[in-house]
């Protein structure tokens, strides 16, 4: 048994941001094991303070067959306020730890106490492939530390010989294509979690509840593995499309790359600091992925979003069922969008650019309901690229269920001008424009409103059948629609109540 605390160099990574790659000592073993299996056992402490990723190098030797590591952490009592030991682990092979991610094998967070990895098969959350020699690297992921610091132990079993088959199955990647309805509203939920990192629904049990949930597509987003990307072989069919993707889970928050390309890995070890998230964000798009930070304003460790939105072509603003982070971000969502159609230090919108809204589940096990919220969006066709497209433009609502139905529109300026969600109506600044929203789906005591750049100007009962609000362009520059329960106080607050439906923005103006 090997023991080694942190080397110097490491803690003074930790201690003093300074450059380098916290190492522990390597892992050695014999190239001629004599045995069907080997271990080896390392243990330490990570004091308070540690880096983010601490690296346990491993030389395997030639004729391994598979590589197995277990690892536990100790969890002490500590103050109330004061957070306790959580530790990630993940691998990476013999092609190194550079950020990007060529020798990525694996990653599960903190869901599973040990893996193992063949060339026939691996662990959810790893991939398969030969164990071929040369350095690996199993990495610890201490992502809180107990202020007595992170006590751990990692064991580490080769296992020699060869396998019957000794071949890696070639995957088989979800089509980017279904039958669909034609131009129609398609239903998605792009924010799902498998046995692969940390939900605990398989994906057929998740394509089940997609299907039981009326949605018309879903994607795959696991914590920073692609290896849930294979797992979907027989699930998919004319009525169901199944994106891949990645749930990209920094310590500065967490990014859904939505429709990357099937095997497309995107690194996570970086924080706002390192300046290295725009990287990443081309290389979401690159694979033909949008760029989505995900639940920005939640109160969990590490998921508040700190990288701006520059780079991002949505943002998820519903995540789950409806909380208050939930109305934070919504509410900083309409700044923005505020900020992009009267000045200020935004994009003017009348130039293109604005960032639309979309909704989530992010359901990771049973009782959580798939398809709550769901993004509906205006597409060409049930496929990847007309999907994006919808998303990219704002063509699209957010509804708490698929048994929500709604319909928004704003007309105006003569000739039969109008535009619906996501589209501009291009009348006079003083022109008469109606806002028009039908609803249906709803319990009978929600309430509809108009939000515009001005703030909730117009608030009706949705029994009112079609509700209609005039306004002109000169006063709102957009108009966009919220359907929501009564508030918990009646209203006493001020604070609305919880979310059923909400839109993208109508805009207006600029002729």
């Amino acid at each position: 048994m090997r023991r080694r605390d942190l080397l110097r160099t490491a803690t003074a990574t930790a201690v003093a941001g300074a450059a380098g790659v916290p190492t522990l000592d390597t892992v050695t073993f014999a190239s001629d094991a004599g045995a069907p299996a080997v271990t080896r056992t390392v243990s330490g402490r990570l004091p308070a303070g540690a880096p983010d990723y601490v690296y346990l190098p491993v030389e395997v030797p030639p004729g391994v067959r598979e590589i197995a590591v277990a690892y536990t952490y100790d969890r002490p009592a500590v103050p109330a306020g004061t957070q306790g030991n959580a530790c990630d682990i993940g691998i990476f092979d013999e092609r190194g730890t550079a950020l990007g991610g060529a020798g990525f094998r694996g990653w599960s967070g903190g869901a599973r106490t040990e893996f193992a990895i063949s060339a026939e098969r691996a662990t959810p959350g790893y991939l398969p492939g030969p164990v071929r020699p040369g350095t690996w690297h199993v990495v610890l992921g201490p992502y809180t530390v107990a202020p007595q610091g992170l006590a751990y132990e990692v064991t580490v079993t080769l296992r020699y010989g060869t396998a019957p088959s000794g071949a890696t199955p070639r995957p088989v990647y979800p089509p980017q294509r279904a039958r669909g309805r034609g131009r129609a509203w398609y239903r998605g939920d792009n924010h799902l979690h498998s046995v692969h990192s940390d939900g605990k629904r398989t994906p057929a049990e998740i394509a089940a509840a997609a299907r039981a949930a009326g949605l018309d597509w879903i994607t795959t987003t696991e914590h920073n593995t692609t290896s849930a990307h294979a797992a979907w072989e027989g699930l998919w069919g004319d009525d169901l499309l199944i994106l891949t993707g990645e749930e990209v889970t920094t310590r500065n928050g967490h990014v859904v790359a939505l429709g990357t390309d099937p095997g497309t890995f995107v690194d996570w070890r970086y924080r706002a600091r390192d300046g290295a998230f725009g990287r990443f964000a081309r290389r979401i798009r690159q694979a033909g992925g949008l760029v989505v930070p995900a639940h920005p304003y939640a109160t969990c460790v590490g998921c508040s979003w700190k990288f701006g939105y520059e780079d991002a072509d949505a943002v998820e603003v519903w995540n789950g069922p409806y909380t208050p982070d939930d109305e934070v971000a919504i509410a900083a969502w309409d700044a923005m969008l505020v900020t992009s159609v009267r000045g200020g230090t935004g994009t003017s919108s009348q130039s293109g650019r604005w960032l639309p809204a979309m909704g989530n589940s992010d359901a990771h096990r049973e009782p959580q309901p798939v398809g709550m919220p769901q993004t509906v969006v205006l597409a060409d066709d049930l496929s990847r690229e007309a999907l994006q497209a919808g998303i990219r433009a704002g063509r699209s609502w957010i509804a708490e269920s698929s048994a929500v139905q709604l319909s928004f529109e704003v007309v105006g300026g003569g000739r039969g001008a109008h535009a619906g969600i996501g589209e501009r109506l291009r009348v006079a600044a003083d022109a008469e424009a109606t806002a028009r929203l039908k609803v249906s789906g709803v319990p009978a005591d929600c309430t509809a409103s108009f939000v515009t750049d001005q703030g909730r100007l117009f608030t009706a009962p949705v029994r009112a059948g079609v509700i209609e609000w005039r306004t002109t362009p000169a006063y709102a520059a957009y108009v966009r629609a919220e359907v929501r329960r009564p508030a918990a106080d009646g209203g006493a607050s001020g604070v609305p109540g919880p979310m059923v439906a909400m839109t993208n923005p109508v805009f207006l103006g600029g002729r």
